[in-house]
């Protein structure tokens, strides 16, 4: 076992968020094992990941080996297996890096001691499965949640256990986005099928903004340390053939990069009071300024150990809704990308449906607009264009097709808010938090506040570009 001690300081962060810590591995070597201390607490946390020898500057393309976030203290990695998070194969000879990432140094700086063993011991040579490509037959409206989370990274719960959440929760799709790794893909490339399609994803997580990747393959480089590289976060994953989302612009994880050429904006995570207005209120500015930015919802669900029972702050809360022509990963990240659905509370949740004429959400065109509402008997539907709220109307019975005279500016788009079903909502919410509010919620923060039950992509009317 080799020791070494690290020093690091504010200075140090404020040089760079990601500090190389080499150390040096001989030819034969068949298992590493890590484990590092330092004095953690609200003031001091330091993230914790691991590179070989290809691994090169930002953006590197391989040499990657895994990472754990604050998290874990320790892990292994061998051609045989690794910790969840970390990535198994061959044990290349040469220099090392353990990654560290200082998000909380106090002022006076921290030492960190770093634990390296190695061993040569015989092992057999761990393969990846095949990755199927599942299908489902059949034209409809499709359920599933976009962000959530297993061991691989800051949860505690298995992929098993979150695969089981997403069956209790009667998903289609579901995408895992563990922070900053693909390794829960071990489990769920091998447990996609038609009954239930998992995507590809990936949480780019930085100190400055979350962003979430789907469809690839390939890890992508989190180290965003200067305001032009989420522009190359954007690049990477654009070329590799994937899909870009912005996640949570909010308290307490706003974007404060750049804003990248992004393919969609997560306008809703957890449930609607975890201050998802504030996220819509900058996804309908940017709308106004121009931007085609589709809406998608997730719960960032980090999976207990224990599979929980179905409530209003599981998995799939907020859910989207997408009408896909067959369930499919590549269906589903087209219609993603287009805008083809909505986001709902649940899914249960009430259905809402708008269309233009002919044309559907995230489509482009003209004609009468028509509301489709399920399940929200007594609620308020509002309707916005490019200059904000333009109409609204009272939902009269379970199931009603509105028809508004509307002329709308640039797009239409429409939300559902509580009305009649809102002192039942408020009533579940503080249930499910008896020791007080959560997220700094006030009570006269809530009673400003339409709870918003579902929400529609837009239909584009013209370009405001």
């Amino acid at each position: 076992m080799s020791r070494q001690t690290v020093r690091v300081t504010p200075a140090d962060k404020a040089r760079s968020p990601y500090l190389e810590v080499p150390f040096e591995v001989p030819a034969g070597t068949t298992r590493i094992d890590v484990a590092v201390d330092y004095p953690k607490s609200e003031s001091c946390i330091v993230d914790l990941g691991c590179a070989d020898p290809r691994f090169g500057a930002f953006p590197a393309r391989e040499g990657f080996r895994g990472w754990s976030g604050g998290a874990r203290s320790r892990f292994s990695l061998g051609r045989d297996g690794a910790t969840p998070g970390y990535v198994a194969g061959e044990i290349p000879a040469g220099t090392w890096s353990l990654l560290l990432g200082l998000y909380r140094i106090p002022p006076e700086g921290a030492e960190i001691r770093i634990d390296v063993s190695l061993d040569s011991g015989e092992r057999a040579l761990s393969c990846p499965a095949e990755r199927p490509a599942p299908r489902r037959a059949g034209a409809g409206w499709y359920r599933g949640d976009f962000h959530c989370h297993t061991f691989h990274s800051d949860a505690a719960g298995s992929p098993e256990t979150l695969h089981a959440a997403a069956r209790q929760a009667g998903l289609d799709f579901l995408a895992v986005t563990d922070h900053n790794t693909v390794t829960a893909r071990q489990y769920f490339d091998g447990a996609s099928s038609p009954a239930l399609v998992f995507l590809r994803g990936m949480e780019v997580t930085t100190e400055h903004g979350h962003a979430n990747v789907f469809g690839l393959d390939d890890w992508i480089d989190f180290r965003i340390t200067a305001p032009g590289d989420a522009h190359v976060v954007a690049a990477e994953v654009h070329a590799k053939g994937g899909l870009l989302s912005i996640n949570h612009d909010k308290p307490d994880f706003p974007w404060r990069h750049d804003w990248p050429e992004t393919d969609l904006m997560e306008v809703w995570q957890h449930p609607w009071l975890a201050w998802n207005w504030v996220s819509l209120e900058r996804w309908q500015a940017r709308l106004a300024a121009g931007m085609r930015l589709p809406a998608i919802g997730g719960s960032d669900w980090h999976q207990p150990a224990e599979l929980r029972p179905e409530g209003p702050f599981t998995l799939a809360r907020p859910t989207t809704v997408l009408h896909l022509p067959e369930l499919s990963e590549a269906a589903v990240l087209t219609a993603m990308k287009a805008g083809h659905g909505y986001i709902t509370e649940a899914p249960d949740g009430p259905h809402l449906e708008l269309t233009l004429g002919d044309t559907p959400m995230g489509g482009t065109g003209h004609g009468e607009a028509a509301l489709t509402v399920r399940g929200a008997a007594g609620d308020i539907v509002t309707f916005h264009d490019a200059t904000g709220e333009i109409a609204r109307a009272e939902i009269a019975g379970e199931e009603a097709v509105l028809r508004p005279d509307l002329a709308p500016r640039g797009f239409l788009r429409a939300e559902l808010v509580a009305r009649a079903s809102r002192e039942r909502l408020l009533e579940e919410f503080r249930a499910a938090f008896p020791g007080g509010l959560p997220w700094g919620l006030t009570e006269e923060e809530i009673a400003r506040q339409p709870l918003r039950r579902a929400l529609t992509n837009p239909i584009w009317t013209e370009d405001l570009r």
